[in-house]
């Protein structure tokens, strides 16, 4: 099997049971460390659900997600800028960054969009935007390579979250990252992996703390700095200094054409 990063050689990683039925192998590129699922054929029916039962930290992730980039934003992008938050669920990410200031949009095909209703990007897109988000959605892409080059029709600037494979390489049932009873967790990366796809678009590529990563055009400056604001306690803190004004009483008028009520 070859890598669907780079092309070069996968040799077994490791095999188990997925959604308690399914028989199955994940293979490593011998390469760039890339892990995939081999032919991953039960996707639909680990979709019938697109947020998994077992996904009990979606509030607290959002929560944390929204203070990091209400920190981090104003100090490596523009502040006044449109953003897009890819994969984004239920909209909740995104209907918090636009109670605190933000122009953010969701673009999620997959599930229904409940807290951000009317504020979702052209998917075609046909705009460009400050930043893209995507917390925990590159282990989901089956096909990353064509997946990252459509996020980067809407900006050159990619946050993402995701796990790296730690370096102990740990069996398919020793990580619970790997996803076993939902099934949804397809790829996972490795250092050398981004650098590859950085390569590959002609991106510069920067990790904090294995877990948050930017993809950008250019090269990152002042990177102590951008690890220190990702820091939950840093960006809690930043995020209640930096505060700007909402956008709930403009979002208001445009879906009912009233001004919002004090």
């Amino acid at each position: 099997m070859k890598c669907k990063i780079c092309g070069q050689p996968s040799t077994l990683y490791d095999k188990a049971i997925i959604l308690g039925k399914y028989d199955v192998r994940y293979m490593q590129c011998q390469t760039c460390g890339f892990v995939q699922a081999e032919d991953p054929h039960w996707l639909t029916e680990a979709y019938s659900d697109a947020i998994t039962a077992s996904d009990l930290g979606l509030v607290a992730r959002n929560l944390g997600n929204s203070k990091i980039c209400r920190a981090l934003i104003p100090i490596f992008f523009d502040r006044r800028g449109k953003f897009v938050d890819y994969g984004g669920g239920y909209g909740l990410f995104v209907r918090m960054m636009r109670d605190t200031g933000f122009d953010f949009y969701l673009l999620d095909p997959l599930c229904e969009n409940l807290f951000a209703k009317r504020f979702e990007a052209d998917p075609n897109g046909y705009d460009r935007y400050e930043l893209v988000t995507a917390f925990e959605v590159f282990e989901h892409l089956e096909d990353p390579l064509s997946t990252i080059e459509q996020m980067l029709r809407f900006s050159s600037n990619i946050l993402f979250s995701t796990l790296l494979l730690p370096p102990a390489k740990p069996k398919l049932t020793e990580w619970q990252y790997f996803g076993l009873e939902h099934g949804q967790h397809i790829s996972v990366y490795t250092e050398q992996t981004l650098a590859m796809i950085a390569k590959k678009f002609k991106l510069q590529v920067h990790s904090c703390r294995r877990s948050l990563h930017l993809f950008s055009q250019e090269p990152l400056k002042y990177k102590w700095l951008f690890d220190w604001v990702v820091d939950y306690r840093v960006g809690s803190l930043l995020s209640i200094i930096r505060k700007q004004p909402s956008l709930t009483p403009t979002d208001y008028f445009f879906i009912t054409g009233t001004q919002l009520q004090p």
